[in-house]
């Protein structure tokens, strides 16, 4: 069974950065459309970014240039770098399989103002 684990949350000052990793078990992780979607309290599951197999990426208008989504075929991983981080960025952060029903657990990422 496939299993999606994210790492790399915690609390940051507002303009500060972080790298989240989701490392995916599988054998064949190359096909896989991979993406970030994000929650915050009381508010509903939101698109972050994805990049496919070939490596092309789309981000959400929210996150486009702060955001980076990228992959390691290699090491199964999916990486999101985080810039110039924003309180309103912080929420749970999800690795998804695009378009299936396949999430990890989350990590929590928080932004002081």
């Amino acid at each position: 069974q496939v299993q999606l684990v994210e790492s790399g949350g915690g609390l940051v000052q507002t303009g500060g950065s972080l790298r989240l990793s989701c490392a995916v078990s599988t054998s064949f992780f190359d096909p896989y459309e991979m993406a970030w979607y994000r929650q915050a309290p009381g508010k509903q599951r939101e698109f972050v970014a994805r990049i496919n197999e070939r490596g092309n990426e789309v981000y959400a208008d929210s996150v486009r240039g702060r955001f980076t989504i990228s992959r390691d075929n290699a090491k199964k991983t999916v990486y999101l770098r985080m810039n110039s981080l924003k309180p309103e960025d912080t929420a749970v952060y999800l690795c998804n399989e695009y378009g299936t029903t396949l999430w990890g657990q989350g990590t929590q990422v928080t932004v002081s103002s």
